[in-house]
């Protein structure tokens, strides 16, 4: 194995232990305040924009915090439906008055 290929093993070894680390954070902190299901499904958002990120430009790091920023925004955006759709659903329905034309 000459220098070049032991080089790019050991930062391919320290991106993925940053990336575990990363995802691990996140996924205790979203557990911890919004529950399992939705740790779950922040998962799945976690890898998927990791992908998005593997599909850039490659770089000799990542930067796995955008990373969870982008999740955390689906997460956020996730909770805002849940909430909107809960209050239209509780919302009562309020017929509208039909209120005449003014005359002139």
């Amino acid at each position: 194995m000459d220098k070049k290929e032991s080089f790019c093993n050991s930062t391919c070894e320290e991106q993925i232990r940053m990336a575990e680390r990363e995802l691990s954070a996140f996924i205790r902190a979203v557990t911890e305040l919004f529950g399992p299901e939705q740790a779950r499904l922040s998962t799945e958002d976690w890898l998927d924009e990791s992908d998005v990120m593997d599909s850039l430009p490659r770089t000799s790091s990542r930067d796995w915090r955008a990373v969870t920023i982008a999740a955390s925004a689906r997460l956020a955006n996730r909770g805002t439906l849940a909430r909107d759709h809960r209050t239209l659903a509780h919302r009562p329905i309020r017929r509208s008055r039909q209120i005449p034309p003014r005359r002139a």
